[in-house]
């Protein structure tokens, strides 16, 4: 009895220690800047709410996607993928059907339920209150590539010569 409760407190560990070990193996998928947000009522009505430019950073470790603002990066909205093998979106209304490459993925917490839609340069959110009539849409593109100086354009040219 005591060589299976040993074992058992070591499997107990080991697995602790995998988890603890996985948490950190997510990987950035892309930086989305918050662009718009509408909420639209039970009666139908879309309303636009002003919203200045969020930039979100986005993680995966391939079964979870996490979603942060860049200002509480330590500060997570999790989702979990359900759907990892493209999203359909159409161009122009009444346009053809195409099929990107994408996640989708869902949060319920509180009674409010969430769905995260991802490619490579939209991020769509939709939230569901459980007791309202009014879902609210939120939509991010892919941030613009920040522009890398390399290290000898800051003003002197360290290759020349004393």
């Amino acid at each position: 009895m005591k060589l299976f409760r040993t074992l058992a407190a070591f499997f107990t560990l080991a697995l602790a220690n995998a988890g603890i070990a996985g948490a950190e193996e997510f990987t950035a998928m892309g930086e989305y800047v918050i662009r718009s947000q509408v909420k639209i009522t039970g009666s139908g009505r879309v309303v636009q709410i002003p919203i200045k430019p969020l930039p979100l950073k986005v993680e995966t470790d391939g079964v979870t996607v996490r979603v942060s603002t860049e200002s509480e990066s330590d500060n997570w909205s999790t989702f979990t993928i359900y759907r990892s093998d493209g999203i359909g979106r159409q161009n122009t209304p009444g346009g053809p059907l195409e099929v990107v490459p994408g996640v989708q993925a869902t949060s319920d917490h509180g009674g409010v339920h969430k769905h995260l839609r991802l490619t490579r340069d939209t991020l769509t959110l939709t939230v569901f209150p459980g007791v309202s009539d009014q879902t609210v849409v939120t939509h991010a593109l892919l941030a613009p590539p920040v522009a890398n100086k390399p290290a000898g354009e800051s003003g002197a040219d360290s290759s020349a010569a004393p």
